[in-house]
């Protein structure tokens, strides 16, 4: 047996019964899945989702939790990329109990060496938001790591896990300039740390912002959060024939405001190559493979701002308030059982 913590019915953070404490068998390891011993979870927001929007059939409990860092315990027969006792991180899927267990199965096309200089807390802080920001910049926005072009990127709602790694790699591996928006002064003081050149706040017009710092309309836009609210403006703030992608789950907003600009519009979701096992799913193990040896390399810093306790029901509530909140900064990490 193992411990656990889950959901049985969608129920508000207040609601103490909206995580609770489980006992479930252990599972086992078969084809290329790895089973991992579960050192430190991070919360996302997609967390906080799942929670308050799922039904779980009754009697099957849901198991939430994407981000991990831990120990491989056994592999599947079909495994090649690992063995047991490596140290590993990554972010799951939602079609498979979720990491908030102490044993966890885990296609190892979607895993990664942990970086050897963070230990599981720091590391379990990087997963979801680096393949994320990763996928959205090179893949979905097509810029070329290392390729030291001009442009500019604007990243709408940057404090926050996502938007913390965007901020490093758009700095460091291109030549972008990377303005950010934040509204308070520890945000805005936290994403210039991370290396934005500029930082303007969102809660006034972009467009108007971006030209009192005497800035471009930037041809690259990532909003990651309140993406409806900020359309409108975004769209104004956006140059001509610009890129924008977006993350999160706006309400319905119009599309044919990017017409005008000949502006085209991507959307980003890490958990696609795995729920379709598209034929390049192991990218994500690359992906998270490079991002430690970038960890390791001093190129790239944990996120990681909240060390928030030990792995349980209670913890994970007070985990899911704050990220519900709408201000937490970079990410909020448990650890241990």
């Amino acid at each position: 047996m193992m411990k656990a913590v889950g959901s049985t019915r969608p129920l508000p953070v207040t609601d103490p019964a909206a995580l609770i404490d489980l006992e479930l068998p252990k599972p086992k390891a078969s084809g290329r899945d790895l089973l991992v011993r579960v050192m430190a979870v991070s919360v996302n927001p997609v967390d906080v989702k799942m929670r308050a929007w799922t039904t779980p059939p009754e009697g099957q409990p849901l198991i939430l939790g994407y981000d991990a860092a831990g120990l491989v315990e056994a592999v599947g027969k079909d495994v090649t990329l690992f063995k047991p006792g490596d140290a590993v991180f990554y972010a799951g899927t939602k079609f498979r109990p979720g990491t908030n267990a102490e044993y966890h199965l885990v296609d190892e096309r979607i895993v990664g060496k942990k970086p050897a200089s963070l230990d599981f807390t720091a590391a379990a802080a990087l997963p979801l938001t680096s393949l994320t920001a990763w996928e959205l910049l090179f893949d979905r926005l097509e810029v070329v790591p290392g390729k030291r072009v001009g442009g500019t990127l604007l990243i709408v709602g940057a404090a926050g896990g996502v938007g913390s790694i965007l901020i490093q790699l758009a700095r460091r591996l291109t030549g972008l300039t990377v303005i950010a928006t934040a509204s308070r002064p520890e945000t805005r003081d936290w994403c210039l740390s991370l290396g934005a050149h500029h930082v303007i706040d969102h809660r006034r017009p972009l467009h108007e912002e971006l030209k009192k710092a005497g800035l471009p309309q930037p041809n690259l836009v990532t909003s990651l959060n309140h993406t409806g609210e900020h359309f409108p403006a975004i769209v104004e703030a956006l140059a001509p024939q610009g890129k924008l992608a977006l993350i999160d789950d706006p309400d319905l907003f119009d599309v044919r405001l990017l017409k005008p600009k000949a502006a085209s519009l991507h959307w980003e979701s890490m958990f696609a190559r795995a729920l379709f096992e598209t034929p390049d799913m192991i990218a994500q193990h690359r992906i998270l493979n490079d991002v430690a040896a970038l960890v390791d390399d001093g190129v790239l810093r944990t996120t990681l701002t909240q060390p928030m306790g030990r792995i349980d029901a209670a913890t994970l509530l007070r985990a899911h308030a704050a990220v519900e909140s709408g201000t937490s900064r970079g990410k909020i990490v448990l650890t241990g059982f």
